[in-house]
């Protein structure tokens, strides 16, 4: 009888192809791991021949080995080096000697990836006593252990590694990357959280069977234990807000009790939602008939009336500077409101530039004042409503028609003139036929900004040539990666190359970079965690007197900026909409809930521990 194949307790069941090695996709963890491991080995001067001298057996899979703690990773990793081998331990600060378990060497890259077991000698820098009780097991968090100024102090560090490792840009095209901005709420900031629960062992065969699926016992109901694919229990999480964890006692309850109605494993949905009340009103201060988990908080004028919602269909609420945005619960939307503000405020203050500028010992140039706004991955239209009132015309695209009828219903709301902002379904990589550029100037390259809040993948070749090509005054790249935003800024700074053939079989040319860059710095939307979010502020290169704006290298000849460019084709302005395009650029409401790094931070493992968990 043949031996049957244990249960995998969380581990993948993949066959391997020895010839096909895994392609490691950029930007991603364990590229930017990658990046760091070699940056350290290069400053350690261990250069090859040098590694191999050092170069001991490296210790057995599953042994435990001691080691000191170099530095974080911009993973949020702790790496280690020892006999020429670089040890990546989580949940550690630089200065910590710990005891760690190997689990997967990856020798030609001289790295080794360990579990977390003690701290043998604590760092000075590991002065914090984590607030939960699965720190250092879920893979959610990486710093509770480490104050909240030197969080903030590494992520800048996370900024300025990803544009020196990423940008491919000189360093003099790289201004100095401003401090963090740090999240008014460190802990109770999480407006959504997603925890799950996996089917039972042989629930799939059950199934197939056609026999009922059943439960021995209420499976654990939370998130990934770290490095592995393996759900945790979670009891609490004291980075979501207070009405999430209500809500997540609440369902971790109604689970627990109707598990037999369940066929397979499922994803629970945790979403704040707030109904704002004056003071004095009807209502205030009132908790409603089956709302015994609302929470009050007053706020000036008002009382906000938060709540849990469990339904992706239902609508979330949220207020942010005043302005009122409704969402499909399971829809994105960013999920730290406290911070909010100060971005959409950093970004007022930024986006129009200097009045006029000086070029050399000259005297001050004026610019054209920046009247238009274009918010080219708008979703539910938060940049494009908030800044509304800094533009004479504001437009928001997206591909995704649910997303657009959301942006417009949230204009409505606020009571937007539908003359000043507008919406449109597109293409994100034919995005700017869309624009309309009238006889009157309105949406001229010289007086219009965008604003670029793209996936975690960051925006592909085809848009930065449509951008580049379009060429407006200034660019606001907002990124929940700064890895991939670093790539795409060394785009609009440093050109691109020919690319491959178009439709047509005829060549793509290099573009010319059209941009500087004005300034950059990170945003703390995720305290406790290794991610931070990057604002990029560009804006055009001055044109010395008499020249051209070659930018496209190419075949016809089109416009940008006024100048004559060599360019293949016009694009036809043509709007189309998600349904009919193929390859189309993901919508907002693809972001970060399911592929960025923030629901990753509480949903799985880092990147890099998942592709290596197979060899456990």
């Amino acid at each position: 009888m043949a031996q049957k194949r244990p249960f995998n307790e969380g581990k993948r069941h993949f066959k391997k192809n020895k010839k096909q090695k895994a392609s490691v996709a950029e930007g991603s963890n364990e590229d930017v791991l990658l990046a760091d491991v070699r940056r350290l080995l290069k400053d350690t001067k261990l250069a090859e021949s040098a590694q191999q001298e050092n170069k001991k057996d490296l210790p057995e899979q599953h042994s435990e080995i001691e080691l000191s703690i170099h530095s974080l990773s911009s993973t949020g990793d702790g790496l280690a080096l020892k006999d020429g081998q670089i040890y990546v331990v989580p949940f550690t600060a630089p200065g910590d000697t710990v005891i760690a378990k190997v689990f997967k060497h990856v020798p030609e890259e001289s790295y080794t990836l360990t579990d977390f077991l003690s701290v043998k000698h604590p760092s000075p820098h590991r002065t914090e006593t984590p607030r939960c009780p699965y720190f250092t097991q879920c893979s959610g968090c990486q710093f509770q252990h480490l104050p909240y100024t030197y969080q903030l102090a590494h992520k800048k560090t996370t900024v300025e590694k990803a544009y020196a490792n990423f940008s491919s840009l000189p360093a003099s095209s790289i201004p100095a990357v401003g401090d963090t901005i740090g999240s008014p709420l460190q802990y109770g900031y999480r407006t959504k959280l997603t925890p799950h629960f996996d089917g039972p062992p042989g629930g799939r065969r059950d199934k197939r069977q056609g026999r009922k699926v059943t439960w021995e016992e209420v499976p654990a109901i939370g998130f990934m234990r770290k490095g592995t694919r393996k759900t945790m229990d979670i009891e609490e999480c004291p980075i979501g807000t207070e009405s999430v964890q209500r809500g997540l006692r609440r369902e971790r309850e109604r689970v627990r009790q109707n598990i037999d109605q369940y066929q397979r494993g499922a994803t629970l949905l945790l979403r704040e939602s707030t109904e704002r009340v004056e003071k004095g009103g009807d209502g205030d201060g009132e908790v409603k008939n089956g709302e015994e988990d609302v929470v009050m908080e007053g706020r000036g004028e008002y009382i906000h009336r938060k709540t849990c919602i469990t339904d992706n269909k239902a609508t979330s609420t949220e207020y942010v500077d005043g302005f009122r945005f409704d969402n499909p619960a399971g829809a994105f939307f960013q999920n730290n409101n406290s911070i909010l503000p100060l971005i959409t405020q950093y970004i007022r203050d930024k986006i129009l530039g200097p009045a006029s500028s000086t070029i050399g010992n000259s005297t001050a140039v004026s610019k054209p004042k920046i009247k238009n706004m274009i918010d080219a991955y708008c979703g539910s239209g938060f940049f494009t409503v908030a800044l509304s009132r800094t533009f004479a015309h504001s437009i928001g695209i997206d591909i995704a028609a649910q997303s657009i009828a959301s942006a417009r219903h949230n204009a409505d709301l606020n009571r937007l003139p539908s003359n000043s902002t507008t919406f449109i379904a597109a293409d994100a990589n034919d995005l700017f036929a869309a624009i309309p550029q009238n006889d009157d100037g309105k949406f001229a390259p010289e007086e219009t900004a965008v604003i670029i809040d793209p996936p975690r993948k960051g925006c592909d070749e085809g848009f930065i040539r449509q951008l580049l090509r379009y060429g407006p005054e200034r660019v606001v790249y907002v990124s929940c990666n700064v890895h991939t935003q670093a790539r795409d800024v060394g785009w609009l700074v440093g050109g691109l190359e020919m690319g491959a053939d178009d439709d047509e079989g005829l060549p793509v040319r290099r573009v010319e970079g059209l941009y500087e860059i004005e300034s950059v710095r990170g945003f703390d939307f995720f305290p406790m965690t290794g991610h931070v979010e990057g604002v990029a502020v560009l804006r055009r290169k001055e044109k010395p007197d008499g020249a051209g704006s070659e930018a496209v290298a190419g075949v016809g000849v089109g416009k940008v900026d006024g100048a004559a460019v060599k360019e293949h084709n016009a694009v036809d302005g043509k709007v189309t909409t998600a349904d009919t395009q193929a390859g189309a650029s993901p919508s907002m409401e693809q972001k970060a809930d399911a592929v960025t790094a923030e629901e990753a931070s509480m949903d799985a493992a880092a990147e890099a521990a998942e592709v290596a968990q197979a060899s456990r």
